[in-house]
């Protein structure tokens, strides 16, 4: 953080944690404590801001929406944060895992990382692993592995009596994929042409004893319910989507009609995403539904 707040000459930083992460915030804050009574130099203002945990608030403007004390909803773009962002001031904005990696880049080398990754594919991720696997957790990986071998050799292989069936690349919104198309490089811009994306690398694992059409419907109530409700095409279209998809059998034309709009008129991601889960079962799982 205070090599990118000296790159652009910032005079305060706010870390904004979700309030869940008690240790990850004793931690921080001794460490913080720490830094302010040994500085390396000029120390910018240092603020650490507990979040209520909401997930909108992973949107940039709706995160500073919260920090500002206001409730977590996403702001319309233009202007961008970087011209009119916290407090009407320009912010830079990043992820932990982005800021984790610069001080290893700058006494390393570029050439270090890159060195890292397969299929074509430069750098490290951290792949957050769960479901029917036998060791679940956070994984450092290279970059463009695929799900199979991140599954044989960090996760420790299926757990006993699964079989590998399917999977998400990319936490909640980023879809679902069957087993047999598990040789994808997971990355960026890998994932894209099979409506699907790696987003923050929580790769979530099921087994033959699981169904992707409950998975999709877990996931719809999810977004309905985290939905921030700005925004009609998300407000009112994950909630009859989830209702629609409690139907033993699914209307799949009303659902990709529906999901089009909510991802063509949604103002922020979650919307725009939210459809991804059950568009990709009426595509690679239609025998479930």
């Amino acid at each position: 953080m205070l090599v990118a707040a000296w790159a652009v000459g910032i005079e305060k930083i706010w870390i904004y944690l979700r309030d869940e992460y008690h240790a990850c915030r004793e931690t921080l804050e001794k460490e913080l404590a720490a830094l302010r009574a040994d500085p390396p130099g000029p120390l910018p203002q240092i603020e650490l801001r507990r979040g209520a945990g909401a997930y909108i608030c992973g949107e940039e403007s709706a995160m500073i929406e919260s920090i500002e004390g206001k409730r977590g909803m996403p702001r319309l773009r233009p202007p961008y944060v970087a011209q009119v962002g916290l407090f009407g001031r320009p912010t830079l904005e990043h992820n932990f895992e982005t800021l984790f990696w610069v001080r290893e880049i700058l006494e390393k080398g570029a050439g270090w990382f890159a060195g890292h990754g397969r299929n074509g594919r430069k750098g490290l991720r951290s792949f957050s692993v769960s479901g029917r696997v036998r060791k679940p957790g956070v994984h450092l990986a290279p970059a463009g592995i695929t799900v199979k071998e991140l599954i044989a050799e960090y996760a420790g292989g299926m757990l006993e009596g699964h079989e590998f069936y399917a999977y998400l690349p990319g936490g909640a919104s980023g879809g679902i994929l069957p087993a047999s198309m598990g040789d994808i490089p997971l990355d960026f811009d890998t994932l894209q042409p099979h409506g699907c994306f790696i987003g923050s690398a929580a790769v979530m694992i099921l087994s033959d004893k699981d169904r992707a059409a409950d998975a999709a419907r877990n996931l719809m109530h999810f977004f309905a319910h985290e939905s921030c409700g700005q925004c009609t095409p998300c407000r009112v279209g994950t909630a009859k989507a989830a209702l629609l998809m409690e139907a033993p059998k699914w209307d799949g034309p009303l659902l990709t009609e529906l999901s089009r709009t909510m991802g063509d008129a949604s103002i922020c991601g979650l919307g725009q995403a939210a459809p991804n889960p059950v568009l990709c079962v009426l595509k690679h799982f239609p025998h479930e539904v």
